[in-house]
Formats: structure tokens, C-alpha cells, sequence
């Protein structure tokens, strides 16, 4: 993990904290406030341009570039999309999001374990400035591939959404409580492979709504758009009700 995001700070309700340790809790608890601070900024921000933005996180390969690939083939004639791809280091998801014909910047942590609001902050404007969009519908923003640091840190997104893949088996929300407790939409995918793993959609459905009670549930094979209008008609929702 990484020393930016706190991760391996120790818990703060550990009792007869060192010096040491009790000033990395405070350093963590401040930096944590600044980041929320400017994620209100960011969705202002957002907001002004008209884009809702989604904050997509999940374990490296759960498909979240080959979601938005495909939602972007549906979507592209009837929304105006951006996206802020984020990863550890290379071009290599932008430029699969750019083929499409769709504004992306790339942001590459060069180690970090996440994005931050600041770096949102700062790839929106690139987004911007090199697209020259006066405005978007939906701004989707691909976090750094891990189910753990990107939880903690609040991007000024409207809507996060986790993904769990079916190789990754079942077990991922109770493994990756934060993950859930969070977001508002869980989406299962590569459900076509259901018949090559042992993975229960019933237990990942019950460990998610154990944790998070609101969250809505969705089961999707992307290339082969099983259960993908269940996707397209929430964002149309999305679009609609933050037009109004």
C-alpha cells in the first residue's frame, strides 16, 4: 500500500499510542479532511458543467475500461461523456477510452494507491482545457485498480459504483467491507463465466446488503450486454434527475 493514503497508519482506536504513532494518526486525520474539503470543490465544480460523476473502483481486471468501452458504444450518440482514467503508471486505458472518440485524461499516480481530489481536481481542468467542452453529461472517473485505498478517499464524485468480477470469487465484500459501505451501486461482472467458477451470486448479493442495506445490485456480462440496459437506463436516471 502506500504512505500518501494512511493505509498503514495504525487504527486510531488503538489504545497507548506512541508519540510516533499518534502523530501519523493526526497527519492521516488531516489530510483526509483536505481531500474532503476539496471534493466538495470538485463537485461543484462537476456541477457547473452539468456532468454527473461516477467513481468506478474495484481489484485490478474486474473490467471496469471494458464497461466503459461498451457503455460508451451505447451511449456516445445520446450523452456527452468525459472520463479521467486512473492508474499507477501508462496510457494504456486512455487510449482504448480514446479510439471511442471520447475526451480522457490519464492520470498516473507513479505508485500511489488511489486518486486523491486534488489529482481529480487537476485532470477535470485538463479534461477540460483539451477537449474544449463547454459541458458533460457524465463525467466517469476510473480509480487506481484496488478495493481498499480508493474507498477511504472522496472524489467530489455524485455516484460510486464497485465492481467485483466472477474470478475474483464471492467472498470480496466481507474481505473488502469499505468497498461497500460507500457506494450506492455493486455491479457483478463477467457474469458469463459463471459456469467456470465457484462463485456465489447469492453470497456476494447477501455480504453486500449485510454491509450496506441501500445498495442496488446488478449482474452484467459487458461483451455479451447481459444485463446491460439495467446499467444504461441508471445512468439515463442519473442524467435526468441531475438536469432537473
Amino acid at each position: 500500500m502506500c504512505e500518501s493514503c494512511g493505509c498503514n497508519l495504525p487504527h486510531q482506536e488503538h489504545h497507548h499510542q506512541s508519540p510516533a504513532e499518534k502523530k501519523l494518526v493526526d497527519i492521516h486525520t488531516s489530510l483526509l479532511a483536505a481531500n474532503n474539503e476539496q471534493a466538495k470543490k470538485n463537485r461543484h465544480h462537476f456541477e457547473q458543467f452539468g456532468a454527473v460523476a461516477i467513481n468506478l473502483i474495484s481489484s485490478p481486471g474486474s473490467g471496469k475500461t471494458t464497461l466503459l468501452e461498451h457503455t460508451i458504444d451505447q451511449l456516445a450518440g445520446e450523452f456527452r461523456i468525459g472520463v479521467i482514467e486512473g492508474d499507477i503508471e501508462t496510457e494504456r486505458d486512455a487510449d482504448r477510452i480514446r479510439s471511442k472518440g471520447i475526451p480522457v485524461v490519464q492520470l498516473t499516480t507513479g505508485g500511489a494507491c488511489h486518486l486523491d481530489a486534488r489529482l481529480v481536481h487537476k485532470g477535470f481542468h485538463r479534461l477540460v482545457e483539451e477537449s474544449g467542452a463547454e459541458n458533460f453529461d457524465i463525467l466517469f472517473i476510473e480509480n487506481v485498480g484496488n478495493l481498499v485505498c480508493p474507498a477511504t478517499f472522496d472524489l467530489g464524485e455524485h455516484k460510486r459504483v464497485v465492481l467485483v468480477s466472477v474470478p475474483e470469487g464471492s467472498d470480496k465484500p466481507a474481505k473488502y467491507p469499505s468497498a461497500f459501505y460507500n457506494s450506492q451501486l455493486f455491479l457483478i461482472t463477467k457474469t458469463d463465466l459463471l459456469p467456470h467458477f465457484d462463485f456465489s451470486v447469492d453470497e456476494a448479493r447477501r455480504e453486500a446488503l449485510r454491509l450496506n442495506p441501500d445498495l442496488e445490485i446488478m449482474e452484467i456480462a459487458a461483451p455479451k450486454k447481459t444485463g446491460f440496459e439495467q446499467w444504461l437506463q441508471y445512468l439515463r436516471t442519473l442524467v435526468t434527475v441531475g438536469s432537473n
